[in-house]
């Protein structure tokens, strides 16, 4: 498996521990897709009821697939003999791995996968346990299984079994690296018939590749192995097997310098820092070098630019340009092959795979991916010649690709209308996916100083140290220095990166005080209480904020909400452009992101008021990329109720339609029409909301407060905030008890905040 490369920030041991334990061991959980609440839901789900679907797939073995989840469940199975980088480690060791593969799975392509670790290491016995799994899933992905036994497995699985059976180690990598060479070549302007490959590397992924640069057309004498013993040629005897056996040819090479003299490709499947300079600068004119071992490859990025520049070179690391990653394959592969219920996943499937990757990085890049990836403008060419490892238009490319050459090869139970099936993956990725990694990014940009008052906090020295970590923000923790350190000790934690100042001992402390006794002086406050009011470090925090020492606030993990609030309201005060603040939280579900407000704040607002919260809502959703559609949320559904709840939520419509007539906005409504625009239509034509609502106005506080943290606790949807909004200048308030997480979050759109504001001030 070779999913990842150098990640963005230092992941401590005790951090990646942690994250296994903790709430619950692991990375994977099985829930329930049919209710079972009442004693019909048990009969059907059990006995009597599930009689009737075992009959039918006893009769018809196929309607496994309409009954049971088996066609969209992947089996992913190892034995541990080649673990990542860890090599031999043994199947339970493996776990954590397997589990996160799952997650892949689940994540980028819907796809359920269980993880099956064999303690096996015969491959004959390992192939018949897996082949008696074959009534479980709808396809098998074999997993860091050691060459030679993983050709053989696998050979004998794809023969035996009716489902699509996948090496990842070995055709992930080789369809990744056959796209980018694809369109590599064509920027070198090299015929792929005429040039000559060197392998460095002789295990799964470097047979795997050199099979299908040959099917490409890569000649097959023109293809030169080495392993750890030197050249593969014919008559070697030392290490041999069938698989690299047929790479041997006759020469007089001997050595991995000896081989690349001249080569104009090199694929490095190998060890970190095997190739030199002078290799390198002895390869043919404009040269493609593929330096894909982990975390090492081959040879550094800078060092063959140093001697090359008419390179172009891939690695598997982030840091560098083109990376491979197979979280580019898997996913969308197997889910273009479940969806048409694939008996397996032929040559042809694969080179469609190919194509399409290499099609995919020649279209213009939407903004959308190259925000993610913090650069500018992402365009084909030598630093790009592979699509980016989470561009969402890869499910959308690669997994029709692979279902439509599998109903033209006859391997597909199933017909799929192709254009319907773009659509409904659409609807499958949804524009939740990535919106937090894609905020993390644009915020990396320009990051902000964040004040944090209650800096001696273990969540928030925690958050501080994620913050530095990754880039996103400058912390600056207040409270006693000696205390922060100590707790920092204790966590073990670097507080490198990260600003420490006791406010009490801040040599402006008194300039500040009298800034706050100036502001405060007409509301009873002397300059002693300035001076022992400053002394709280959150009042302070605001402060520094308000005379632009600092760019935001987050704060709220000791402290009731409202008992935070109110120094906000005070120093900061309301943004002249809003009459009054009001509570956001952004909730990530299934159906997307939807943006609930009054969550926070305002416990029983009048209509002009709900005006004003659905329109800063409709305002802020665009920080999320999120053309606003507008749902006053009721009881009751347009005038049906003369109740003065109802009519009060029906009077902020009319109030924000005159204000603001560009909004798509409508109601009252209850929230099944706001969901759901094909039962609205059908049942109230005349409404003017256009799609479906991502912005839901609750009619008072007991509501949204209730409805999100109903989404977050028992529907799992992923929640973000609270998001104060109507501000001056970025200030959150976090949730009594928050997570460290939710912490990082929201310090995260706190940044978003002041960067909009700065674009804004020009």
């Amino acid at each position: 498996m070779t999913v990842n490369s150098k990640h963005d920030g230092p992941i401590r041991r005790k951090d990646a521990l942690d994250y296994h334990e903790f709430p619950r061991p692991g990375k994977v959980e099985v829930l329930p897709t049919k209710p079972l609440s009442t004693q019909r839901d048990l009969a059907l789900a059990y006995s009597p009821g599930v009689a009737e679907p075992c009959r039918e797939i006893a009769a018809d073995p196929q309607a496994a697939f309409r009954y049971t989840n088996r066609k969209n469940l992947v089996g992913i199975i190892t034995n541990g003999t080649a673990t990542l980088g860890l090599g031999d480690i043994g199947a339970l060791a493996s776990k954590p791995v397997m589990e996160g593969k799952a997650v892949l799975f689940k994540v980028l392509a819907g796809i359920d996968a269980f993880d099956i670790e064999l303690d096996e290491r015969d491959p004959d016995a390992f192939a018949r346990c897996v082949k008696a799994l074959e009534p479980t899933f709808g396809g098998i992905n074999l997993e860091d299984i050691a060459a030679p036994h993983c050709f053989a497995i696998e050979e004998r699985l794809r023969d035996e079994l009716d489902i699509p059976v996948f090496h990842d180690d070995q055709h992930g990598t080789a369809i990744i690296t056959g796209a980018a060479l694809i369109n590599a070549l064509a920027l070198q302007k090299k015929e792929i018939e005429e040039v000559r490959v060197v392998f460095a590397g002789a295990g799964a992924g470097a047979v795997a590749c050199a099979r299908l640069y040959e099917s490409l057309g890569v000649r097959h004498e023109h293809i030169t192995m080495v392993d750890i013993h030197g050249v593969i040629y014919q008559g070697r005897e030392i290490a041999m097997d069938p698989y690299k056996g047929h790479f041997a040819h006759e020469t007089d090479r001997r050595t991995l310098a000896e081989a690349i003299d001249g080569a104009d490709v090199f694929v490095g499947l190998a060890a970190g820092g095997i190739v030199s300079r002078e290799m390198v600068a002895s390869m043919a004119e404009r040269p493609i070098i593929f330096a894909l071992a982990n975390p090492d490859p081959e040879i550094a990025y800078p060092d063959v630019m140093a001697v090359r520049d008419d390179a172009i070179m891939a690695t598997g690391r982030s840091d560098y340009p083109n990376q491979v990653n197979n979280v580019l394959g898997f996913p969308f592969i197997f889910r273009g092959a479940l969806d048409v219920g694939a008996r397996r996943i032929t040559e042809s499937m694969k080179l469609a795979a190919v194509h399409a990757l290499a099609a995919l990085a020649r279209e213009e890049v939407p903004e959308v991916v190259s925000e993610a990836y913090d650069e500018s403008h992402i365009r084909f060419g030598p630093e790009y010649i592979i699509p980016k490892p989470f561009d969402p238009r890869v499910l959308l490319r690669l997994s029709p690709a692979i279902a439509e050459a599998a109903m033209a090869e006859g391997v597909a139970r199933q017909t799929l209308d192709l254009p319907a099936y773009v659509e409904e993956l659409e609807r499958l990725q949804g524009v939740s996916k990535g919106l937090m990694r894609r905020l993390i990014n644009v915020a990396k940009r320009e990051p902000k100083r964040i004040v944090f008052p209650e800096g001696t906090e273990d969540k928030i020295i925690k958050a501080a140290q994620i913050l530095v970590d990754e880039g996103i923000a400058c912390p600056i923790l207040l409270g006693p220095v000696d205390v922060i350190r100590q707790r920092a000790r204790d966590l073990d934690i670097d507080l490198t990166g990260i600003e420490l100042l006791d406010n009490e001992r801040d040599p402006r402390f008194e300039e500040l005080a009298h800034v706050y006794y100036r502001m405060r002086q007409r509301k009873g406050v002397t300059i002693a209480d300035a001076r022992n009011h400053l002394r709280s470090p959150e009042p302070y925090a605001m402060l520094l904020v308000h005379e632009g020492l600092a760019d935001g606030v987050v704060s709220g993990v000791t402290r009731p909400y409202r008992e935070s609030l109110k120094p906000a309201l005070q120093i900061i005060g309301v943004d002249e452009r809003q009459s009054r603040v009001a509570g956001m939280h952004v909730v990530v579900t299934r159906r997307g992101v939807k943006l609930f407000a009054d969550t926070t704040v305002n416990i029983d607002p009048d209509a002009d008021t709900l005006a004003d919260i659905a329109i800063a809502t409709a305002d802020a959703a665009r920080l999320f990329d999120l053309e606003p559609r507008v749902a006053m949320l009721s009881y009751t559904n347009f005038g049906a109720s003369r109740h003065a709840d109802a009519s009060r939520v029906a009077e902020a419509t009319r109030i924000i339609k005159k204000r603001r007539p560009e909004l798509n906005v409508d109601g009252e409504m209850q929230l099944e029409f706001a969901t759901e625009a094909e039962l609205r239509a059908d049942k109230f034509a005349f409404s003017t909301l256009e799609g479906e609502a991502n912005v839901l106005i609750f009619p008072d506080l007991n509501a949204g407060n209730i409805g999100y943290k109903l989404l977050n606790q028992l529907g799992g949807a992923e929640v973000i905030g609270p998001i104060l909004l109507g501000m001056r200048r970025p200030v959150n308030v976090l949730q009594f008890a928050c997570s460290v997480p939710s912490i990082v979050h929201l310090a995260v759109v706190t940044c978003l905040h002041a960067q909009q504001l700065d674009r804004e001030r020009g």
